[in-house]
């Protein structure tokens, strides 16, 4: 079900983008006057795209407190751990390591040269 939420935010998501690249900028002159969206009913359309935003913003809240309640909160015991928790608290520790056998060589002196030639 989390998958499901997630690749539908996702979704949502590229639509809202896609929606607020669409909106002409409000700036300028045109948000002083008004005179750009007056014309031949593109007045509409602004109306329209704005609250097609503000419905794709509440759609993404939704699905995020969806997603979260089925998830759950993670930090209770009535939630269950992870393989790699279980995996922890299983492990063994580790006893009696012996130490390396092998030594490192030191490094090689590189003669000095003549300097200057």
């Amino acid at each position: 079900m989390a998958t499901f939420l997630s690749i539908l935010i996702i979704l949502v998501s590229i639509l809202l983008v896609l929606v607020v690249l669409v909106q002409s900028p409000k700036g300028g002159i045109d948000a002083a006057f008004g005179a750009s969206s007056q014309f031949f009913g593109v007045r509409r359309t602004a109306d329209f795209l704005e609250k097609t935003t503000w419905i794709l913003i509440g759609v993404i809240l939704v699905l995020s407190l969806l997603i979260t309640s089925f998830m759950g909160t993670g930090g209770g015991d009535t939630v269950g751990k992870s393989e790699i928790e279980e995996d922890i608290q299983s492990a063994q520790p580790v006893q009696n390591v012996p130490p390396m056998q092998q030594e490192i060589p030191a490094p090689q002196q590189v003669p000095a040269g003549p300097a200057g030639k």
